[in-house]
């Protein structure tokens, strides 16, 4: 297989990946508290990427610093999937992603409140996004008003874990950083997931839908992801975070039955259009060793 098949192989597996978790999400939380089948995910995938860190040779050894890094990073961004877990259940799977695709504009803005200096094209992607965002934000469809504000809470969550992990001390091995992000995410969020567990039954389709979360969302998906970084252009990697909610919004409709509105569509083109328009010109980030 050439360099460029295996870039659009792994660019492919993203797109379908990640677009699919929210699906994942949805069915995972239909019969599993939302607390304990984040906790669970989490811990487990970060043991599963503790052994793919050990079988590529690799050490999770580092410094008490960068561990902190990693305890900080991972309260955000696994805690932003548990709040997700939480939304879904009071907003259309398509919705969902929507809002949680914004993520790009919310660090683009972190990096501004940081005083660097953007090109125009990313101060008016960021207006124009948000504008759409705005129009998603209407209490319609099966969506309430709680729901879209924790979707909203999600990507302020992960846009923060994600203009964090670019400034803070982090070890050097990607895959090793994510190992300990996911299970001190998890681990934290285990002790109070126990308190909700009165009742418990999760049905087949929930336990199928978790285990797809932990195996292709958190471990096939990363990887492909990390290998993405290494390999390809970051403009083109970049294109998952306005190809995902396509990806969702499609699974949405045909499995989950979810209407698609003019509302949405509108507020989709917008929101997807300022996010291409940013993640294209928005300068890379300049991290100091």
């Amino acid at each position: 297989m050439t360099h460029n098949a295996k870039v659009w192989t792994a660019l492919v597996t993203v797109y379908v990946i990640w677009g699919s978790t929210y699906l994942g999400i949805a069915v995972a939380g239909e019969t599993i508290p939302p607390l304990f089948a984040a906790s669970t995910r989490f811990i487990t995938a970060g043991t599963l990427m503790a052994v793919v860190v050990r079988s590529r040779g690799g050490s999770l050894r580092m410094s008490r610093r960068a561990f902190g890094s990693c305890v900080v990073v991972g309260i955000l961004l696994p805690g932003a999937n548990s709040v997700l877990f939480f939304a879904e259940r009071n907003v259309p799977t398509g919705l969902a992603s929507l809002i949680i695709a914004s993520v790009p504009l919310w660090v683009a803005l972190l990096r501004l409140g940081g005083r660097e200096r953007m090109p125009w094209q990313v101060l008016a992607g960021i207006g124009v996004g948000f504008a759409g965002v705005a129009v998603l934000a209407q209490p319609s469809g099966g969506a309430k008003t709680s729901g879209i504000a924790l979707c909203v809470l999600s990507a302020l969550m992960w846009s923060t874990g994600s203009f964090l992990s670019a400034r803070l001390p982090m070890p050097a091995d990607p895959f090793a950083a994510t190992t300990y992000e996911m299970l001190a995410g998890g681990i934290l969020m285990f002790v109070p997931s126990l308190l909700t567990l009165h009742g418990f039954s999760p049905s087949a389709h929930s336990i199928v839908g978790w285990i797809y979360l932990v195996v292709f969302g958190s471990i096939v998906g990363y990887t492909a992801y990390v290998w993405l970084l290494a390999n390809a252009p970051l403009s083109l990697v970049s294109t998952y975070a306005y190809v995902n909610p396509v990806i969702a919004i499609t699974l949405g409709v045909l499995f989950r039955g979810e209407h698609l509105t003019w509302r949405l569509l509108i507020g989709a083109a917008i929101v997807v259009v300022a996010v291409a328009t940013v993640v294209r010109r928005e300068p890379p980030v300049v991290v100091e060793a």
